[in-house]
């Protein structure tokens, strides 16, 4: 049984082992801090962690360094989620309000929690399963290619070519384009995205032989931009923070760098983490199965599409990281992306 004073010790070994990488002894601990007992009483508190499995020496005759289940603990007991300033409030505000579309923002999230945390961030692409279309533009590129543009409710725009026949493409000129793009938006407006191709099926069956060849290429390529946006995917950032941290990685960080491109393996770990009363979950070291990820910190939390869609936000990173500043900063950037794309 840990005792009160002992936790305290706990917590600032984290925070000074977190902030400087070195290891904490018991000399250090009364020196900078208060609390009111002498060294010897302060090594007994931390012989108390150590038999604990909380904290461990490196080295012989070392300070102690914090073990997985040490900032198990601190997270779950001593970790307090600080405040975002308004500085960085403000800066979440005005760089995220500038995305164009969904994927411009999810871009832009990972880019900034990426510099708040100084870690890899990663945001799931959320599933539309459930997004409308807001309107399919039809744009004539030449004779033979049409720019085919779909935009949805949750804000994502995909553009793809489709190619036509010589002939074909002579008989569909911008007067009949104008009208068939009214019809399709007619049809398609306000729809489920995953309707979208049965219904330009239907659309094509009902045409005029030259129209139906241009409906039926419309209804294939909107078929597999569903099909697409049905796969889970991750945005990422700061792969490059990990090697400003490559000492706290024993070894190399190359197995780390290989994890993170499995986003198969990253996506089920999300699927995996349950967020707590605080909206954030975070697995710690030996925590995460995955090889090359026992030596790293996973902290997520979750956002809302405008679809409903939940979908998760997060940093890694290696165990020695500022956990309540993280979590702070992917709360705060959860809560600001699940505004934004709801307004």
């Amino acid at each position: 049984m840990v005792t009160e004073r002992g936790l305290e010790v706990l917590r600032v070994i984290v925070q000074d082992y977190v902030a400087s990488r070195e290891p904490v002894g018991s000399k250090s601990i009364v020196d900078r801090y208060r609390f009111g007992v002498s060294a010897a009483t302060i090594r007994n508190d931390m012989a108390a962690l150590e038999e604990d499995g909380l904290i461990a020496a490196p080295h012989t005759s070392s300070g102690r360094v914090p073990t997985d289940k040490g900032y198990r603990m601190f997270v779950d007991h001593l970790a307090d989620i600080r405040p975002m300033t308004p500085g960085q409030r403000q800066a979440i505000q005005t760089f995220l309000g500038a995305g164009d579309d969904l994927d411009d923002v999810l871009t832009r999230t990972v880019r900034l929690l990426s510099q708040l945390t100084n870690q890899v961030a990663l945001v799931q692409v959320p599933v539309p399963l459930r997004s409308l279309v807001r309107h399919l533009e039809l744009v004539r590129l030449s004779p033979t290619r049409l720019l085919v543009v779909l935009i949805t409710d949750a804000g994502n725009v995909d553009q793809r070519t489709v190619e036509l026949s010589h002939e074909t493409g002579q008989r569909v000129d911008e007067t009949a384009l104008a009208d068939l793009r009214a019809r399709i938006n007619t049809a398609l407006a306000g729809r489920a995205l995953t309707e979208a191709a049965p219904l330009l099926n239907e659309l094509a069956a009902s045409a005029p032989p030259e129209r139906a060849a241009v409906v039926d290429r419309v209804a294939q390529v909107v078929a597999a931009q569903v099909d697409e946006r049905r796969q889970d995917r991750l945005v990422m950032a700061g792969a490059a923070n990990l090697a400003r941290t490559e000492k706290d990685f024993p070894g190399s960080i190359l197995p780390v760098l290989e994890a993170i491109e499995e986003q198969v393996v990253l996506l089920r770990l999300f699927s995996e983490m349950e967020l707590d009363a605080r909206g954030v979950s975070v697995s710690i070291g030996r925590e995460n199965p995955a090889e090359g990820l026992t030596e790293t910190s996973i902290l997520t939390g979750g956002y809302r599409s405008p679809a409903g869609e939940l979908a998760r936000i997060g940093v890694l990173g290696p165990t020695r990281m500022d956990y309540s500043g993280n979590m702070a900063a992917v709360r705060a950037v959860a809560r600001y992306l699940t505004k934004l794309l709801g307004e």
